[in-house]
Order: C-alpha cells, then sequence, then structure tokens
C-alpha cells in the first residue's frame, strides 16, 4: 500500500511534534522508508531539530525548505516551532505526538482530531492521563488516536489481540525491566549512579535525566501499564505493580493468580517483571527490554500443545507464555504511521478508564511544596485502579507538575486532589475531570 502510494506519487504527509530520542529514532527510518513524506517538524528548539535530522543523516538540501508549502510540493521537510501549522495544514494526514509533556500531548491530540487528521500518541503520558476520552473524540470524528508500535504498550496490546483472537483467555500481559525497591526514591541528580551499573552511556547530551529517570523509579511502568489496561480492559491490581523477577522463560509460573502459586492477585491484569532479583544480582536470561502475555485455556488439548509446542507452560502445564524479547521504539514507529492512514486500523487505542497513574510520596514531602512531576525530586507515578483513584479523590501523575502541596504527605503516600493547590481553571484540569465523568459513569454500568 505504501508502494502504491508512492508511485501515484500520493505519499503519506506527516506532521511530527517533537525531536527527542523517540521522535529521532523514527526520523531515522523515516527518511528511508518509501510511500512516508516527513512534511514537517516542530520542536521548541528549531535548531535542535535540525540538528538530530542531520545527526541521523539528513541531507540539508531535504530540510532547508522556507515554508511548509514548498516542503510539501518539493518533498522537502519544513522545521517549525509552530506545531499548530502542522496541525492546521490540510495536506498533512497524520500527527505524530512525541513531546512527552501531557498537557502539550493532549492539546495537541484534540487540535488534530478536530482538523480531522490521525493522531500517532508516542506521548504515553499524555494517553495515559486522559487517553480514553481522546480516543472517545476520535471516534466520534472518524480518525484514528493509536498508540505508538514499537514503544511496549501497543506491542503488549497486540500481544492481548493475539491471544484473545486465538481463543485464550489472557491472565497477564506487561513488560520487563530493572528494578529494585530503592528506586522509588531515585532522582535526576542519583540516576546516573543506577545507570552507570548497567548501561554504558558515553554520550548523555541527548539524554533528559528527569525524563530517563521516569523509567528507573516506576513511574514508566505504572505509565505504560496504565495504557495497557486501558486499551484492552485488563486491570491493574489493587496494590499496583509487584516487579517480581523472572527470566523469559519463567512469567507463566510467576505471573500467574496466587491461588495458583503465582504472584498476581487475580488474572487479567497487568504485571512488570524485573531483571533484578531482590539481593541486587542479575536474573538470568531477564526480559527487561521485552514484553509478554500470560494465556491459559479450558481445552485439554489446547494445554496438551503448550508443551509440545515449547509456549513456556507453567508446571502445572495450565498456564503458558508468550513473549518478544525486545523492541526497538521510534525505529518501528512507521508501522503505526501506515496502519492509521492506510488501514485505518490503531495500532492500539484507549477504549475505557480502567486504570490510573497516582502521585506518590518519594519521600516525606512537607506543605509548601512544589511537586515536580514525572521523573523528578518529589513524586513518582504508582498504577492504580480507575475506580479506585476516583472514588478516594487521588491527583494523577500528569497533573502533579507545578502545584503546592496544602498537606505534609508521608514517603510512599499516593496524593489527592485535596492535597494540592491547583488551578481548576486549566484546560488539561478540565478535561481530565471531563474524563472522569464521562467514564466514571461508564464504569459504574
Amino acid at each position: 500500500m505504501l508502494a502504491e502510494r508512492a508511485a501515484a506519487g500520493r505519499p503519506i504527509r506527516i506532521g511530527q511534534i517533537g525531536a527527542g530520542k523517540f521522535g529521532t529514532m523514527f526520523l531515522a527510518q523515516c527518511r528511508l522508508t518509501t510511500g512516508m513524506h516527513l512534511a514537517g517538524l516542530a520542536d521548541l528548539v528549531p535548531a535542535r531539530a535540525r540538528e538530530r535530522l542531520e545527526g541521523v543523516e539528513w541531507r540539508p538540501e531535504h530540510i532547508d525548505a522556507r515554508s511548509l508549502d514548498e516542503a510539501i510540493t518539493k518533498g522537502k521537510t519544513f522545521i517549525t516551532d509552530d506545531a499548530m501549522a502542522l496541525i492546521a495544514d490540510p495536506r498533512i494526514e497524520v500527527i505524530i505526538e512525541a513531546t512527552g509533556d501531557p498537557a502539550a500531548g493532549i492539546r495537541h491530540a484534540l487540535a488534530a482530531i478536530d482538523a480531522g487528521k490521525h493522531v500517532v500518541m508516542v506521548n504515553v503520558e499524555g494517553d495515559a492521563l486522559a487517553g480514553p476520552l481522546i480516543g472517545l473524540r476520535a471516534k466520534e470524528k472518524g480518525v484514528v488516536y493509536s498508540m505508538a508500535w514499537g514503544d511496549q504498550p501497543a506491542l503488549i496490546a497486540e500481544h492481548v489481540d493475539w491471544a484473545r483472537t486465538c481463543g485464550f483467555r489472557v491472565v497477564a500481559a506487561g513488560k520487563g525491566t530493572r528494578y529494585e525497591p530503592s528506586y522509588h526514591r531515585s532522582n535526576p541528580d542519583t540516576v546516573w549512579d543506577i545507570l552507570d551499573k548497567y548501561l554504558n552511556i558515553k554520550d548523555r547530551s541527548h539524554i533528559n535525566p528527569k525524563m530517563f529517570n521516569s523509567f528507573i523509579d516506576g513511574t514508566k511502568s505504572g505509565i505504560e501499564m496504565t495504557a495497557v489496561c486501558n486499551a484492552t480492559g485488563l486491570e491493574a491490581q489493587s496494590g499496583g505493580l509487584s516487579f517480581p523477577p523472572a527470566s523469559r522463560f519463567e512469567h507463566a509460573e510467576i505471573c500467574k493468580p496466587r491461588a495458583d502459586g503465582g504472584v498476581l492477585e487475580k488474572a487479567g491484569v497487568t504485571e512488570v517483571t524485573s531483571s533484578v532479583n531482590r539481593d541486587g544480582s542479575n536474573v538470568a536470561h531477564h526480559l527487561a527490554m521485552g514484553t509478554y502475555v500470560v494465556i491459559e485455556s479450558d481445552s485439554a488439548y489446547a494445554r496438551q500443545c503448550f508443551g509440545e509446542y515449547s509456549m513456556l507452560p507453567d508446571k502445572s502445564g495450565r498456564y503458558a507464555s508468550l513473549y518478544r524479547p525486545t523492541h526497538m521504539i521510534g525505529l518501528e514507529l512507521g508501522l503505526s504511521v501506515a496502519s492509521a492512514v492506510l488501514r485505518r486500523e490503531a495500532t492500539g487505542t484507549a477504549i475505557c478508564f480502567n486504570s490510573d497513574v497516582v502521585a506518590t510520596a518519594k519521600r516525606d514531602l512537607k506543605a509548601g511544596e512544589v511537586l515536580d512531576g514525572e521523573g523528578g525530586f518529589t513524586v513518582w507515578g504508582k498504577q492504580t485502579p480507575a475506580s479506585v483513584s476516583m472514588a478516594e479523590g487521588m491527583l494523577p501523575l500528569g497533573l502533579a507538575h507545578g502545584v503546592t502541596l496544602k498537606t505534609p504527605i508521608k514517603e510512599g503516600q499516593r496524593l489527592k486532589w485535596s492535597d494540592v493547590a491547583i488551578d481548576t481553571s486549566d484546560v488539561t484540569y478540565k478535561f481530565r475531570r471531563e474524563m472522569e465523568a464521562v467514564f466514571g459513569r461508564r464504569n459504574l454500568t
């Protein structure tokens, strides 16, 4: 289908917002993909965006367009700091939102949907905060709102689709990561002490320590598993993620209900496994960069086949698992772009509000302190059932930035709306509250 579009002189015209790590990885492949044309790239620092393009081998003559019109008519790329200009141009078919800022992501996604454009939401932070309502708006408008293929949530959603379409019951789905309990206290100043133990990152110039820290302190896992739950109908466990150590071959044994010898409180949930044992030693054959699904079947014959076809069954033979050992984030994003435009099908999309990410104190916090949000010094994001979050008035992580505490909070305590002074006129706050109202009613029915 891409080849046909290219042959007809009608490549998919793409507008991308954000040129961070994920966005740059897509830029590296977009240049090489038949049938795709990056018409515009918006970034708060255009010079940085140009540097990123040149860094992944874009030639100057391809990125010297003086206007978006020149870029579209001559097959070039226009670099700008005006994201809304890309969204407004009717010739651009799909917007890639890759800023990582939840408020900006929601604003850009809604504007693109209103403009009749498909949206590939790399910004999982925005999706975790209000994705279900964004997805509903896209459905009403007749456009696609899609998870980003290559990122783990979309890959996990595909595992779930595979299992259900093959008639299996999904017991658990999730990913691997590197986790130790002390990591919840990690902050941008201490994150390198952890990373230097197992990663050799020589060039830190492209690394935002605050964002990178969200992968370490447990926040990103909570955000991503919330996105998975809200796209698949799986549920969050009442205590959140427990990060059990597991090799890639042990998931069926470990990620099954406690009643059957596993660690889950029940079937049909998300869980993230750790590549580190609780004593600090590394798990052999871990799944730190991969994704998995654990399944079961009511068919005795299918359970027999679990063993015959090396489906990594548990000791009982009742449960089995499938895994993908790695993910390539932005290098694989073209699948979402092509699927949205050519098939009008999302590679995962929010359909319900089953899970939330709640701001949780990293240390004892004092009244008057200003929260600094994802990956910062004050809070981390804990996956929480949406029903609990709404019933107890908990503060979503995506709105725990730049707000002042009214009350002291103990380390490990989940924050509530009533604990902070928040601007109720803020559009992101209003949209989140609207989502709670819409999907809160749906959850009750």
